[in-house]
């Protein structure tokens, strides 16, 4: 489990003990760890933002896109599968796979799961979204590069994620499984209705995070922030150009404050994070996922 074992210096700074550490840790040994540092305590904005943009690419593909369509989940309870997503995942890397609460979260996806025809290939090509979403955010966006180690750390934990997910001919390397991504976008990406409806769910939760008067910007934002292949794949126009100027050019000024100071929990934990589908507090895993599959998980 993250324990909050630095400090920031000074309440503002970083604590160079962070980095430190993951420095001398290896990868193939110590993923969980060094995946609960970044997300914890280096990257917590970055990586997360990456995994709801991660989320998001999936349904580029009328495989995925279809069958969250046809639940209507996201058209109907858009916020809470959202929240339930995030938590469930990030119950499994804060308190480690092998803990209670990280076994029962991955236990109960698979449950969930378990009531859908999902074919292997989809499955993996998500768990590569989870891989090389934060890999690519954080090299282009986050105040350092990630070292590759820490690259190698997000594929031996999300691998292992993988095996516990029951799935099968996981790529053996993170340089084969970015060649497998690869070729599932060249073979299934293409446009679809459900894609552009789920893509759409998806904006409107992001929507309504904030005020009324810039929701319309919400939607040029994530254009600029994906790739010409997802907005051909949701037949989204291109970002006006200014807004793509804008958006990288405050990401990328927000790199230059974050090498010394955060104003993050340090970690950044569930219990210090708000989800807006929980405003009283988060509840125990079994309580998450569509309440219809949840009657038939608990008869």
């Amino acid at each position: 489990m993250i324990q909050p074992d630095y400090r920031r210096r000074l309440g503002v700074f970083r604590n160079p003990a962070v980095r430190h550490e993951l420095r001398t840790l290896d990868p193939t040994r110590d993923y969980e760890r060094m995946v609960q540092l970044l997300i914890g305590y280096e990257f917590p904005f970055d990586i997360n933002r990456a995994l709801e943009l991660a989320l998001f690419h999936t349904y580029a593909s009328p495989r995925v896109s279809a069958l969250t369509n046809r639940t209507g989940e996201f058209e109907q309870h858009g916020q809470r599968r959202y929240d339930d997503t995030a938590i469930l995942i990030a119950r499994f890397i804060q308190h480690g796979l092998d803990s209670d609460r990280g076994a029962r979260a991955i236990e109960h996806i698979n449950r969930i799961h378990g009531f859908y025809q999902i074919a292997n290939e989809d499955f993996l090509f998500v768990l590569a979204t989870f891989i090389f979403y934060p890999i690519d955010w954080v090299n282009r966006y986050g105040w350092r590069k990630l070292t590759s180690s820490e690259e190698q750390a997000f594929y031996y934990f999300f691998r292992e994620v993988g095996h516990r997910m029951h799935l099968q001919a996981i790529p053996g390397s993170l340089e084969a499984f970015r060649e497998f991504n690869r070729q599932y976008e060249a073979n299934y990406f293409r446009y679809a209705e459900s894609n552009r409806r789920v893509a759409d769910a998806t904006i409107r939760v992001v929507q309504g995070w904030f005020p009324r008067f810039l929701r319309p910007v919400v939607k040029q934002a994530v254009a600029g922030l994906i790739s010409d292949s997802l907005r051909q794949a949701f037949g989204y126009p291109p970002p006006a150009r200014l807004v793509t100027a804008l958006l990288n050019g405050l990401l990328w000024l927000r790199k230059w404050p974050l090498r010394w100071i955060t104003v993050k929990p340090y970690p950044t934990l569930i219990e210090n994070s708000y989800y807006h589908s929980y405003p009283n507090g988060v509840p125990e895993v079994e309580a998450m996922g569509p309440e219809k599959l949840l009657r038939r998980i608990n008869k």
